[in-house]
């Protein structure tokens, strides 16, 4: 598995903006994916150093569409640290 598929997408809410500030950047990540790996992927593709790795599993919520029920899909989170000094800026395009 290459580096951009263990890192699926950054997660821009509020209350991961407000972490930006102490050096924590939440991803989506692959479901099978280590610490380790998420670690490796992080510094190949942003070329910053993580000192931490949190990951947590979100369950899918429950939806309804008219009649019927379902569930989103299950996703892995991944809280990084950086070292101090090092940033990701995800508001380059913006």
């Amino acid at each position: 598995m290459n580096a951009h598929q263990i890192i699926i997408r950054p997660l821009i809410t509020e209350k991961n903006t407000n972490l930006m500030q102490f050096n924590k950047y939440s991803f989506e990540v692959d479901r099978n994916a280590t610490k380790l790996q998420i670690k490796r992927a992080i510094e190949e593709i942003f070329n910053v150093q993580v000192t931490a790795v949190h990951t947590m599993n979100v369950r899918g919520k429950l939806r309804r569409r008219g009649r019927q029920y379902g569930y989103t899909s299950d996703w892995k989170k991944a809280i990084v640290t950086l070292a101090e000094g090092d940033r990701i800026d995800l508001f380059e395009g913006a």
